[in-house]
């Protein structure tokens, strides 16, 4: 489940589903996306932050939930994509705090965020290729962007986990916070909402002024990630990690 608070103009989004280490379910991200359209007409949300649990922000698609949704409609009509929408259509700064395993969607979205912040056991790790798919959420143009082409490389195709430092190092988050890195993260959120809204807003267009070249990224990313569920090497792939579940 999200669960969300609002203060002082920061509206906190926590995935709070600790026992499964907030692998995100269909639910899960119509909740996530809804938040973010909402607040791009809500005077009263000048920031988004979006928290995890200790030791989990997120370890990415609840497989077994994907796979139900994925097989039965259009990816243009499945949750994920409108969350994914949704973060590219975000008009207001969005503040990201991790600690512990940020994984698949979990670490691409930390790439439509304007500040990152994560805890010293951190990991960041995108399997999209060892599932026999693709990167999504505009990674494949936002990582080399981020990161240059050698680590992006390395994180989306490579599939490597980066630390809490590597990330640092790479430009993908802004400060490695060995305090609580929640509150470090609302802090930094709460500065943002104190800044005038109307400069704030137009500076950070500014900044993300490709806007366009990564909506078709999206779309691009989510026609092969679609028919790449089908495809005998992903199928292998999911029957593999849902058997090592089972067991498990």
């Amino acid at each position: 489940m999200i669960t969300q608070s609002l203060e002082d103009g920061v509206r906190t989004l926590r995935l709070d589903r600790p026992e499964k280490k907030n692998a995100l379910t269909g639910q899960m991200y119509t909740d996530l996306a809804e938040a973010l359209e909402t607040g791009n007409t809500d005077d009263n949300v000048r920031c988004h932050l979006i928290c995890g649990q200790p030791e989990a922000f997120t370890s990415g698609n609840d497989i077994g939930d994907f796979l139900q949704f994925a097989g039965k409609m259009q990816m243009s009509e499945t949750p994920v994509y409108r969350f994914l929408r949704a973060l590219v259509g975000n008009k207001k700064p969005l503040v990201a705090s991790i600690d512990g395993i940020a994984v698949g969607v979990g670490a691409t979205l930390l790439m439509h965020c304007d500040m990152v912040f994560a805890s010293p056991r951190s990991v960041i790790r995108t399997p999209f290729i060892d599932l026999g798919l693709v990167p999504e959420a505009g990674s494949s143009l936002l990582g080399p962007k981020i990161m240059g082409h050698a680590r992006a490389f390395e994180m989306l195709c490579l599939g490597r986990p980066f630390s809490a430092e590597r990330a640092y190092q790479a430009g993908l988050i802004n400060e490695v916070v060995s305090e609580n890195v929640d509150d470090v993260a609302l802090a930094c959120a709460l500065e943002i909402a104190a800044k005038p809204p109307e400069a704030m807003a137009l500076s950070r267009q500014f900044l993300w002024q490709e806007s366009q070249d990564l909506s078709d990224r999206v779309d691009e990313e989510a026609k092969v990630f679609s028919s790449r569920l089908t495809s005998p090497e992903a199928i292998s792939a999911f029957q593999a990690f849902m058997t090592k579940k089972s067991k498990s």
